[in-house]
């Protein structure tokens, strides 16, 4: 489900769940127990990848809808301490978007210092809308930052999926390279960052992400229990429902 390679002083931690890297709580917990062994193990840098391709294809919709409200709340309160995690990350981490990073993909490189996508065909977004859920405003905040209320605005309530370029020109990534480049060019710009002078790059980087650090600085702060609540929307059990029984039609 998960490998973690290790560059010199840069941990690449890289989704591993075939097909499509979807995210159940399993997956999660290891995402976050791999985050805090790499940072124990002294990484100074951490690119998160996927698979060429596909990135994340964000939450594991059939795997969930099978749940009891208690397994829902697990899955979803560990989706919530994967965001603190990043966004309180105490080394600079990069998000190799080797392609497609729909809902919880993207919303995970969003927590990251800086994102990398492959060129071409692949999309990404917080389509939420699309499937039903409601973004709440603490995810909704990490999109502002990153690129303008407005944007942010535009995308979140259409539930809009971008391709590279367009993701590129408002800002929602970075840098965009082949899908075979893109683990190198993170790592490229982590070892760049990385010959800075530590103290002051990472006291620079903690003063810069402060406000990201506030807003996910307590897991159990978060709206939670508000979101779930619209998980279990009839009109969303409905959408949801629906998209189960067209993925199924194409297996």
């Amino acid at each position: 489900m998960l490998d973690i390679l290790r560059h010199g002083d840069v941990a690449e931690i890289r989704l591993a769940r075939p097909p499509v890297n979807a995210l159940d709580l399993e997956l999660l917990r290891m995402l976050r127990g791999g985050l805090d062994d790499v940072v124990r193990g002294g990484a100074r840098g951490i690119v998160l990848s996927g698979a060429p391709g596909m990135f994340s294809a964000g939450v594991d919709v059939p795997a969930l809808l099978k749940q009891d409200r208690a397994g829902v709340r697990a899955f979803w309160r560990a989706f919530f301490d994967m965001g603190c995690a990043l966004a309180r990350a105490p080394v600079p981490v990069v998000a190799a978007i080797t392609g497609h990073s729909p809902a919880g993909g993207a919303v995970l490189s969003l927590f990251c210092d800086y994102r990398v996508m492959a060129e071409g065909p692949y999309r990404i977004g917080l389509n939420e809308v699309q499937v039903g859920l409601v973004v709440p405003d603490c995810i909704q905040f990490a999109l502002r930052r990153v690129v303008g209320a407005r944007r942010a605005e535009r995308l979140l309530v259409a539930g809009a999926m971008v391709d590279a370029a367009e993701a590129l020109a408002c800002g929602f990534v970075d840098e965009t390279t082949g899908v075979d480049q893109v683990v190198t060019r993170a790592r490229v710009w982590l070892d760049e960052l990385l010959a800075r002078p530590a103290h002051a790059m990472l006291a620079t980087r903690r003063i810069a992400r402060a406000d990201l650090a506030e807003a996910w600085a307590d897991v159990d702060a978060l709206p939670i229990d508000d979101f779930i609540e619209g998980f279990y929307h009839p009109q969303t059990q409905a959408t949801l429902q629906a998209l189960v029984a067209r993925l199924g039609k194409k297996d």
